[in-house]
């Protein structure tokens, strides 16, 4: 009976192997984990709904940070389109909202009330229900930037305001695990990120 149907179970076993592979690699299995580079530090900021958000409240999900100010001339804008259109993907696949959040966070607070940002956010398209526009005193906000994402800001008014324009992956349990270059358009977009979410979602 084995001889007379050899290639059917031939091909049975190349159907099973080939079905676990998938699994395997979909459940994210055998690929190399990202590596812990800092511990988010603590923080309470105010949301554009006027509630205070900790770090505690965003806890238990996958995270995209980014430091920003409204009347950013260049980087701001375009890396926020980028992070709307991540959102549209995550939205899709049902991780948005449900296993990771994004939490933006102004470093020009004299000049970003909770109006001028949400009127930033509205532009993108923002699902507030998943994505955090926050703003607080101008040193707490720099220290968190500088000591949990490696981020220096540097000035004090839009005229001269100095930053790197870096997003950062953060993981369940409040560890960066990956800081991306927004700059770099060729290696860091919608898709590279959204991917990075989903696989992290997954650990």
């Amino acid at each position: 009976m084995l001889k007379r149907y050899k290639w059917t179970w031939i091909l049975l076993v190349v159907i099973v192997i080939g079905a676990g592979y998938l699994v395997y690699n979909a459940m994210g299995f055998g690929k190399e984990k990202l590596p812990v580079i800092s511990q988010v530090g603590n923080f309470s900021f105010e949301n554009v709904d006027g509630k205070t958000v900790s770090l505690d409240d965003t806890k238990g999900k996958v995270r995209l940070f980014y430091f920003f100010y409204t009347s950013c001339p260049d980087v701001c804008p375009v890396t926020t389109f980028m992070l709307s259109q991540t959102q549209k993907q995550l939205v899709k696949d049902g991780t948005f909202g449900k296993d990771a959040e994004f939490v933006s966070i102004s470093f020009d607070p004299k000049v970003d009330t909770r109006e001028k940002i949400k009127e930033f956010g509205d532009k993108f398209n923002v699902d507030y229900n998943g994505w955090y526009f926050l703003r607080g005193e101008d040193q707490q906000i720099r220290d968190l930037a500088e000591k949990s994402f490696k981020i220096a800001i540097m000035g004090d008014n839009k005229d001269n305001f100095s930053h790197a324009n870096i997003i950062a992956l953060v993981d369940r349990n409040n560890q960066v695990r990956k800081l991306y270059n927004a700059n770099n358009t060729d290696e860091v977009t919608a898709e590279s990120l959204a991917k990075d979410v989903e696989n992290l979602a997954k650990e």
